[in-house]
């Protein structure tokens, strides 16, 4: 099973060259201190509507420091979405390996006991990549880091906004269902989603 520090000691362990579906190339790997430029130029280029969607403290080059300090520290995985040849971040993908109580409380009260294999999951996309179904083309390379942590199901970190029916669609597609609605501590209204994991064949 993998951890954060074998990640951080070699990030080749995640690291995979994707084909999108219209001919362009990105590389899938994990945040590294290296990457801070990349990553506010990456924070910097986000709309005001996919900051309203996403759940990140700054965007800014002291929140990209930030983030590329954590690197394997706490309990947080973060991947890269980096786009070939211009070495741009075109995404975000980011895992807690540990969950919050307020999830497992809201979780309780909808049926779910969530426990040490459940893990949160939230992507931010570039502007550019959005609607070009890079998503779904990524996904099952964020299934299967999860799967390689040990984890059996994915909730998504901060839920999804009931205002963003694009999102919603998408997480459907991955296969998540809906637990149940919440109001954020600003008062937005989102939804708890949740996917169980299937082993990949070579767990089988």
């Amino acid at each position: 099973m993998l951890t954060l520090t074998a990640v951080a000691e070699d990030p080749l362990v995640l690291t995979q060259r994707l084909s999108l579906d219209d001919g362009s190339e990105v590389v899938f790997r994990p945040l590294t201190s290296a990457d801070v430029d990349h990553l506010a130029a990456f924070l910097e280029g986000l709309s005001a509507e996919s900051r309203r969607l996403s759940t990140f403290d700054g965007y800014d080059l002291g929140a990209a420091r930030e983030l590329c300090d954590a690197v394997a520290r706490y309990d947080k995985l973060r991947l890269v979405l980096e786009e070939v040849p211009s070495g741009r971040v075109v995404g975000l993908l980011e895992f807690s390996l540990d969950l919050h109580p307020s999830d497992i409380a809201r979780y309780r009260r909808a049926g779910i006991r969530l426990t040490a294999t459940d893990c949160r999951f939230g992507p931010t996309l570039a502007d550019d990549y959005q609607g070009r179904g890079v998503g779904t083309q990524v996904f099952p390379l964020i299934a299967d880091v999860a799967r390689r942590f040990g984890k059996r199901r994915i909730i998504l970190w901060g839920g999804v906004l009931t205002d963003n029916p694009r999102a919603i669609h998408y997480y459907e597609k991955q296969g998540f269902r809906t637990v149940g609605p919440f109001a954020g501590a600003d008062g937005t209204q989102a939804l708890d989603m949740i996917l169980d994991l299937h082993p990949s064949r070579g767990q089988q």
